[in-house]
């Protein structure tokens, strides 16, 4: 067969492949287990107070391939695969990566000089490797959950800011956010205000927007703030909800 005769043309819906990273409790975990029948893979214990399906805690980096392996070899009925988190992950990996060297900390691993953090790229492909097999095969959406930092970023165009970004190392962080559809940051909605301080003085503060301390929404697209990226033409802000992601990227559609 030539390989011309194999060649595709036009949009191919697949399941999305998302990264929600976001500070503790705004909402991260609610979201996923709001996905199509969702499944949990645990690397943290907080999922006590949410209604969802989750294997049992992973406490090494064996037992998360043992769960994505068991979801791609037996039968079942779950659309949606979650990693909750993926910085506890990352902590999982590092301990194989020091188990492998026997060494007892990342930074010694294989001699040295950041090569630990380099051999941990290899069983992070793992994983993502697992997922696309899920997606690819089993038609299942990936979600991966993550807590955010803040970090100078050094704006060559500009002056140096601060930023959120998920809390992984750079290494990891760049082959995820590649490997992702879309990397969206969950905050609280704030507006800037002006009050009196006193003595004919004025200073600014941020005021949340909505009850509960603030109207709590995903960014979708990256800027000073924070680290965002999507591929489906999102709107620059969404409600923190399942439900509005899948209607703003199935209503936009994906960019070819």
């Amino acid at each position: 067969m030539s390989l011309l005769e194999n060649i595709q043309s036009g949009k191919q819906p697949m399941p999305p492949r998302i990264e929600v990273y976001g500070v503790e409790g705004i909402g991260k975990s609610s979201l996923a287990a709001s996905a199509p029948n969702a499944i949990f893979v645990p690397t943290e214990d907080g999922l006590s107070e949410i209604d969802c399906h989750n294997f049992p805690l992973a406490n090494s980096f064996s037992d998360v391939m043992e769960a994505l392996n068991a979801l791609y070899q037996e039968k079942h009925d779950f659309q949606t695969v979650t990693i909750d988190s993926l910085d506890w992950l990352e902590r999982l990996i590092f301990d194989e990566v020091c188990r492998e060297y026997g060494v007892r900390s990342i930074e010694k691993a294989d001699g040295g000089y950041a090569r630990g953090y380099t051999h941990a790229l290899t069983h992070w492909r793992k994983i993502l490797n697992m997922l696309d097999a899920l997606r690819n095969e089993k038609g299942m959406a990936c979600i991966l959950i993550a807590h955010s930092k803040i970090e100078k970023f050094e704006d060559p165009e500009s002056s140096a800011y601060d930023r959120y970004l998920p809390r992984l190392h750079k290494h990891a962080n760049a082959l995820i956010s590649e490997w992702v559809d879309a990397v969206l940051f969950a905050t609280r909605k704030f507006r800037t205000q002006k009050e009196d301080a006193g003595f004919n003085r004025e200073r600014t503060i941020a005021a949340p927007v909505g009850a509960e301390g603030g109207e709590r929404i995903l960014r979708t697209v990256g800027g000073p703030a924070c680290v965002a990226k999507n591929r489906f033409n999102l709107p620059a802000e969404l409600p923190l909800s399942w439900n509005a992601f899948m209607a703003a990227m199935t209503g936009n559609g994906a960019e070819k």
